[in-house]
Parts: structure tokens; sequence; C-alpha cells
């Protein structure tokens, strides 16, 4: 699973006071002693560690335990809380924004966070020498940032941005890392972030069997109010399991207390009888957060997928509601589109894709492409070349592939070659980074109730490494990605959004599959939590 926005919910507060009093509203047990181990598992090694470029969600699951944002989103209230930052203002503009650090804030190495580390931290992602390619979207309105005392950064910003306050404050977009130890670079990360301003540090590593953390016993938030219910065990224990069998054999084991996600099949299948129910809590997660969806890829710069007819008769042959029926026990329902199923900023009456291979056919035929030598293989001519319609789907998740041995089946009697190929998560990753593939097919994982659509859907983020990694460009949506950013009324950015999303889901870009109604969890009973889900997130940082 692969996303640049990462695992804190984000959204749009109303920026209407120069001075932003930070109130408090505690979550978890901070009575809970601090002990013991949680044992977690990484479906794949991360290629990096680097809090400043990573953008795996393997990575994040481990730097969320050690690194830390200026401000911290409670998942209950929406509210933002303090977290190495005290305090903060914002100018009457909106373009002005300072940030006044708490003075016992200190990196787990003792030496104490400064103005200068939050400089630097926003300035190394902008600056392309550290390759932070899809972050660097959220930065390109940040005009100058200034120290203006140890404790005091002041940061201002070019034009209005819907999510300015968001981006420079929380640890999703901008995690705060020292300076002393990050300035090079040249450091590829490969091993865990070492040092951070969270709870816990890295005790140690081993590339592609664990990761060990430790609680920092110095940790200067652990008396902080709305800190003290972070970080109760002694050790956050990762395990690389790539297999989703052996994780449940593992969780049955007592090897694992946590296996998150859990596919459908698993959780009503397979999770039955002893233990489950009794020593492992089956927790099916009901919140507001937007849930992941799954899609196949197009690449544009593929002859092949050039053609608007050709990727929407592509869709029609993909039979989602059968799909549905086998595999997703009614947890799961058909993606309309780059939002959330149930999102406010859909456009109204949008509507998935119907399976129709008659449709499919026609408009394959209006596109040229024909099977006069009645090989079963449909044929067209691309640049001068008669080619045959075949095609690779890349995927790094053995467990989709029943989904498209079905696909293939439809697509063979629609005259079209698919031919299947698992890649291992690192080649696939650097395969996405270089745009060098035909087809793909991957979960996203949104997070946020009011998602910004440029990083995915904006030409300029059409770059190598970038997160529009098929190319696909639009001046339409463009434009109306441009005015929604820049607009501070919710409801008239809504519109924007939702103009532009008609017009991607017009276009085919995806082929939009599934959107997961809930968050299934297998939950060893030793682990504690004031509830199974805050309002709008479940957040394991308060587990005990």
């Amino acid at each position: 699973m692969r996303t640049f926005v990462f695992s804190i919910l984000l959204i749009t507060l109303a920026r209407i006071l120069g001075a932003a009093p930070l109130s408090v509203t505690p979550l978890g047990n901070p009575t809970a002693p601090v002990k013991g181990t949680f044992y977690r598992s990484l479906n794949e090694e991360p290629e990096t560690f680097s809090p400043l470029t990573s953008i795996d969600f393997s990575a994040h699951l481990v730097i969320d335990y050690v690194s830390q944002g200026l401000l911290w989103l409670n998942p209950d209230t929406l509210q933002l809380e303090p977290a190495l930052a005290e305090s903060y203002d914002v100018s009457k503009d909106h373009l002005t924004y300072t940030f006044h650090l708490n003075p016992k804030a200190h990196w787990s190495d003792g030496k104490p966070v400064t103005a200068e580390d939050v400089q630097f931290s926003i300035e190394a992602v902008k600056d392309p020498k550290y390759k932070a390619v899809a972050r660097q979207s959220f930065y390109e309105n940040l005009d100058k940032i200034e120290v203006l005392n140890p404790t005091t950064v002041q940061m201002k910003m070019k034009k209005l941005y819907f999510q300015n306050l968001e981006v420079l404050s929380m640890v999703g977009f901008t995690p705060i890392v020292p300076k002393h130890l990050y300035s090079d670079p040249n450091s590829k990360w490969k091993s865990a972030p070492l040092v951070g301003s969270g709870p816990y540090k890295v005790e140690s590593h081993s590339p592609g069997k664990n990761i060990i953390l430790v609680r920092d016993p110095n940790w200067w938030g652990s008396e902080i109010p709305g800190q003290k219910s972070f970080g109760k065990y002694e050790h956050v224990h990762f395990r690389v399991i790539k297999d989703e069998s052996l994780r449940f054999e593992m969780l049955k084991k007592g090897e694992l207390d946590l296996f998150w996600p859990v596919t459908a099949e698993t959780f009503e299948q397979k999770a039955v009888g002893a233990p489950f129910g009794t020593e492992i809590k089956k927790v099916q997660i009901e919140n507001k957060i937007p849930k992941r969806w799954s899609f196949i890829a197009w690449n544009f710069k593929n002859p092949l997928f050039k053609d608007r007819n050709v990727r929407l008769a592509l869709s029609h042959l993909l039979n989602r509601k059968l799909m549905l029926e086998k595999y997703s026990f009614g947890h799961a329902v058909e993606a309309i589109g780059p939002l959330n199923y149930n999102s406010d900023f859909n456009p109204p009456g949008l509507k998935p894709i119907e399976y129709n291979p008659k449709k499919a056919l026609k408009l394959l035929t209006n596109a040229g492409w024909s099977d006069p030598g009645k090989t079963g293989v449909l044929q067209k001519k691309i640049t001068g070349e008669t080619l045959k319609f075949h095609f690779t789907l890349l995927m790094s998740n053995r467990d989709q592939e029943k989904y498209f041995t079905m696909y293939q089946e439809d697509l063979k009697k629609a005259g079209i070659e698919m031919e299947i190929k698992i890649v291992e998560w690192n080649a696939f990753s650097k395969i996405i980074d270089e745009q060098k593939f035909d087809a793909l097919t991957m979960f996203w994982n949104p997070g946020m109730i009011e998602d910004d659509l440029k990083p995915m859907w904006h030409s300029e983020s059409a770059i190598p490494g970038g997160s529009n990694f098929i190319s696909y460009t639009n001046k339409k949506v463009d434009h109306n990605i441009d005015l929604a950013r820049e607009e501070m009324d919710k409801g008239k950015r809504k519109k924007l959004w939702q103009s532009a999303i008609q017009q991607i889901v017009a276009d085919v870009p995806f082929t939009f599959m599934f959107n997961s109604k809930h968050d299934l969890m297998l939950v060893n009973k030793r682990i504690g939590y004031d509830k199974a889900t805050y309002t709008y997130d479940y957040n394991f940082a308060y587990w005990f």
C-alpha cells in the first residue's frame, strides 16, 4: 500500500482568528503504566525510513512513533492541539504563520528542538537534493521561513492555500527532524530514523526482519497535557511479514498483537472459532475517516491507453459486482471516483461504471480495434505498426490476484490479452517512480475528510517520483484544482472540487474498483484502549 497522504487525518479549520489558543481534550488512558511490548507487522520492508522523503505506508507506521509535527490533530474532536509547538499565530490575511515551540522539547539524544530544526525540515523538502518530490507541491506557496529566536519560527506564504496551516504544522506533511542528523541529502536512511522527538527511538533494525522501538525514558512530552497517554509500551516491535497467511498464523500464536488491515475473506471465513472472540478480538471499525479504495491505473505514456474509448471499454469489462459478491462479504462497495464513496465532495449523481461487454466492444470498434484474421486477439495500427491488444498488469500483493484472474478471462473474451505480473514492493515502487509500466493496481489510503487533488491529478505532478505517475493531464482539471486550492470558502471550494472530479471520472484515467466500508482488525485481548475507534480516526498511539 502506497500513500503519499499519510496516517493523520486532515481537515479544513476556520482560520478567522489571528491568535489561536490551543485547548486540549485528553484521550486514551494517561494513568496506564508503561510496560510490555506491542507486536505489530509491516507488509513490506520500506525503501527508506527518512521522514523527509518516505511515502511508504509501512515506513510511516514506524515514523509516527518516532517523529512529531508542530501540532497534533485530536482524532475525536478534529481540533489542533500542542505538539512541538505550544501555540501559534495566523495573520489576518492568512499568509503569515508563527509557531512558538515548547522550550522543553528535545530530541531523544538530549539536544533541544529549535526553530532552526523546523526551518531545515521544511526547506529540505523544497530542496531538489533531498528528492522529496511527492511532498513538494504542498510547499510551493512558501515564500520564506525565518527563525525569530531559538523557539520561534515564522513562515510567510506567497498566496492563499486552504491547507496552509495543516501542511506547515502536522507530522503527516511536515515531520520535524534534527538538522544535526539529517543535513546530508545523500543519506539513503536505509536504517530506521535513529533520533526523533516522539516517545520512541530505534533500539535495533534488522532489514527484512524487524524494527524494534524502545520507549525513551526521557521523553519530554510525557507530562504534557494531551500527550500523557502516548507511548504506553516499553517496546513496539514491528515484524516484516509479507504473507498474509503467515501474519494470521503468528497472530493466533500470540506472536502478533494486531493484524490490520484484514481482508474481508480472512475476517469472515478464517477468523472463526477459538481463539477468535476469546483470546483475539474481532473489531469492525466504524468511523468517519475515508477508507481505502482500489484501482487500475492506465499509463498515458503507453499508446494503448491514450484513447479514452479504450480506457472506458476496459472499465466496462471489469465485473466488480460479481467480485464483490464473491469476496467482500458486505464490507466494500463499488468505487465511483478518487474520493471516498460517501464523500460530500463527490459530484451529485456520480455512479460506478457498469459491467457491460457489449458497450466495451462498441467502444473498441469505434477506437479502431478489430480482429480481421479471426485470431481471437484485437489489433490496430498504432504509429504505423500493427499491434496486438496486449498489456501487462503489475501488482505488489498476491491477495489481489483472484480479482484479476476473473478480469483476465473477461478481457480474453473481448480479444484482449492481459499478463499478470507480481512484483516485490521495492521494485514496484521504483517502477512507479520511473513510470515504466503498462498498467498497475494498488490501494490508495486517503486519510482525509477533504482531499487536495493536486498531487495525484494535476499536470504539474506528472513528473518522475510524483504521485501523478500515469502522466494524466487535463487543463480544465488543472484550472479547477488551482482555483480550489486558493479558495478559503468551503462551499465555493466544494463546487470547484466537484467540477474537477466530474472531469477526472469522465476521462477514466483509472478504473476505480472498490471502496472499503469498514476497517477490519484482529487484536489480541491483552491490548487495551479507551475506545476501539475515535470519531474520525483510530490511533494506535493511545493503546496500552
